[in-house]
């Protein structure tokens, strides 16, 4: 398997993922046009394009998938409690390429295994396994929990949600209080402090590679990100570079990452 986030932020997210067999895009919160343009500068076609998995209704993760779906007749894959949310945003998706999954499965090659998040809608993070690989992605929820973490534990390589620096939050922005606190609530989004949490969790069960994603344009950077979390978990003695390696998503094409 292989992965490549095309775009990650409040702006747009799109993740494409690929293994012998199969070519997926989890979400897609790019516009039709931009998400074609990002998938030829990897060499990929649209009509390339097996099903989209979508992880919930917000538009940074769906503004795309309508027209994309309609004009390639790409499959679109969500929950069913997602698509009691969806039916009024992705209109010109067809009956037939409406497809729904309660739990984990298979998509040719790959074992798709869905958690719940804690978000403020219906929301899902992913594995993604083949044989003894698995990746997995999780943004969007508010506080991090065992049974997520065991259901991503073991993944070789996690793309994890780091929103918000606190004092950025409550400090730095014109926000109203009541959307830093939703924010920072328990179905809001994952601050540095908690993905560093959840880091160590991770490293712990045998991760070796961390992506940080999902950062706010107004409440973090990607320096501020990533020096707090890694010498946050460097006082535990977990080391960056040495015992996993952390990289930042942005809304720019990032690198692929290549399980073997």
């Amino acid at each position: 398997m292989r992965i490549i986030n095309l775009s990650s932020g409040s702006d747009g997210n799109l993740t494409f993922i690929q293994s012998d067999n199969v070519k997926l895009l989890l979400d897609d919160g790019l516009s039709c046009q931009e998400t074609v343009k990002r998938l030829d500068v990897i060499g990929v076609k649209p009509s390339e394009i097996d099903g989209i998995i979508v992880s919930h209704e917000h538009s940074d993760h769906i503004k795309g998938i309508d027209l994309f779906s309609s004009k390639f007749d790409v499959p679109v894959y969500a929950h069913q409690d997602v698509w009691s949310g969806l039916d009024d945003k992705l209109k010109r998706v067809s009956v037939k390429c409406r497809k729904i999954f309660d739990g984990r499965f298979d998509f040719k090659d790959i074992l798709i295994t869905p958690v719940e998040v804690p978000h403020d809608v219906k929301c899902y993070g992913f594995s993604f396994s083949q044989n003894d690989r698995k990746i997995s992605v999780v943004t969007d929820l508010g506080h991090m929990t065992d049974k997520i973490i065991d259901s991503i534990s073991k993944s070789q390589l996690v793309y994890l949600e780091a929103n918000y620096d606190r004092d950025m939050l409550f400090r730095g922005t014109k926000y109203p209080l009541s959307l830093k606190r939703r924010i920072d609530g328990p179905n809001g989004h994952l601050s540095n402090s908690n993905s560093a949490e959840a880091i160590e969790k991770l490293v712990a069960s045998g991760t070796r590679q961390i992506v940080l994603s999902h950062l706010s344009k107004e409440n973090n950077t990607p320096a501020l990100a990533f020096n707090y979390i890694t010498q946050t978990i460097e006082r535990d003695g977990i080391k960056e570079g040495e015992d996993v390696r952390i990289d930042v998503a942005t809304t720019s094409i990032g690198s692929f990452f290549r399980l073997k």
